[in-house]
């Protein structure tokens, strides 16, 4: 009899462990990277622009995932772009999940130092590589932390239309992603069970309202975001970009009317905060609503694609850049493609600025109703054109320029949509 009860306890003991094993855990974390004293900011190709004050905190902010023997973690900086080399060596930092589980993005603020060392015609750099160095360690310490923290956690998923006066194309306006995706994760026990521990909202936008020729450092309308969310629901707020290229940015027309050039804008401050706090309200709005997922399973996969460098100007700037890019083969880059099965939701990565027609494209091909594209995602290797937009129209001149070629996005395309074919469905 008594062998029995032992042997009944044990079984028990070991289904609740295997039961606790595989119980989604989430942990989250921040790092402040404002540099002090401040940086000269970068919006693109370029010398980066003198500062005197700033608006709002430079941050790294990370949440990561565990159920089971799966780790995974989903970093946001904000920063103009951050490159594959930077990501590295944070990811050499990190403890306890597999590099090419990292997933590591920028937010694409135009009011930060700059992180792709641009050189000028003589081939010198302006980028601060001491400032660059400590933000790789924020990174990792940022991970680090948020994977100290985990604790079991629910998660709400959605994606809807975003309303209201957010974001536009520059070039056409209609011609723009409104859908806004989001995932919550909600404590499910402890002193903090029921509220949020971290909100992740995924958006296509450029945070350009200030840009880099005012004079100011800032995270834009992100930084806005962020504390409207921490405000009102609690926990920690991150932002992944998406599909934003070509060129879909913040609405600060005062005449909506008005296409692209000449039109009048509101590049202020009190902008970044209209624009910021209306896309948290729109995303608070949006998972609201959405059912709790009780421990949803969770999958990551990664391949490298290789690119072909066409362009001589991303030539000159990824070869004369101090950041010392490598490469495997000539005139050719590799990065990190990753995807993504977060219950219901497929996320992928794009390596820079996809327009919005591929990010349509992809999103329409994945088998999900909650698809996220999270964009300048592992690497930012600038606009990605299908090859019959490049070089197409007079408008597509600078984004075609700054493009490493005609094929980056066909590559992209391809290998993603092979990669979604190869995976398992969301469930």
């Amino acid at each position: 009899m008594k062998r029995k009860v032992v042997l009944l306890l044990t079984l028990l003991i070991s289904t609740l462990s295997i039961t606790y094993a595989q119980t989604l855990k989430v942990g989250a974390a921040i790092r402040v990277i404002t540099p002090n004293p401040l940086l000269p900011v970068s919006g693109g190709i370029g010398t980066p622009k003198a500062v005197q004050e700033k608006k709002g905190d430079l941050f790294a902010r990370a949440m990561v995932f565990e159920r089971g023997n799966t780790r995974i973690a989903i970093v946001n900086v904000d920063n103009l772009g951050w490159s594959s080399i930077l990501g590295n060596k944070s990811r050499a930092l990190i403890k306890g999940i597999p590099p090419e589980n990292i997933l590591i993005g920028a937010t694409h603020t135009h009011s930060a130092p700059d992180a792709y060392g641009f050189p000028d015609m003589s081939g010198k750099s302006f980028a601060d590589l001491n400032y660059l160095d400590w933000c790789v360690k924020q990174i990792a310490d940022a991970v680090n932390e948020a994977t100290s923290k985990l604790e079991p956690a629910s998660l709400k998923i959605a994606v809807d239309e975003a309303k209201g006066k957010i974001a536009y194309n520059y070039y056409a306006p209609q011609l723009y992603d409104p859908r806004c995706g989001v995932i919550q994760a909600v404590a499910t026990s402890g002193i903090n069970k029921g509220k949020p521990i971290a909100t992740l909202v995924n958006y296509a936008i450029h945070p350009e309202v200030l840009g880099s020729g005012r004079g100011i450092l800032s995270p834009d309308l992100i930084g806005p975001l962020y504390d409207r969310i921490e405000s009102k629901v609690g926990g920690i707020a991150l932002f992944m970009n998406g599909a934003q290229g070509g060129m879909v940015t913040a609405d600060t027309r005062l005449e909506l009317g008005k296409e692209g050039m000449g039109g009048k804008e509101d590049n202020t401050w009190n902008e970044c905060i209209r624009i910021g706090e209306l896309l948290a309200d729109e995303a608070l709005r949006i998972i609201e609503k959405a059912p709790i997922l009780e421990n949803p399973p969770i999958y990551c996969t990664s391949r490298n694609l290789e690119l072909p460098i066409d362009s001589e100007i991303m030539r000159y700037i990824l070869k004369k850049s101090p950041l010392k890019y490598e490469f495997k083969k000539e005139n050719y880059v590799t990065t990190q493609l990753n995807l993504l099965n977060i219950g219901p939701a497929q996320i992928l990565t794009i390596p820079g600025e996809a327009l919005p027609n591929i990010g349509f494209y992809v999103k329409r091909n994945m088998p999900t109703k909650f698809p996220f594209l999270f964009g300048l995602t592992n690497d930012a290797f600038g606009y990605m054109l299908t090859k019959v937009d490049f070089n197409s129209f007079k408008r597509y001149d600078y984004v075609s320029r700054t493009s490493l070629g005609e094929m980056t996005a066909e590559i992209y395309m391809e290998q993603a949509l092979k990669l979604v074919k190869e995976s398992p469905k969301p469930e």
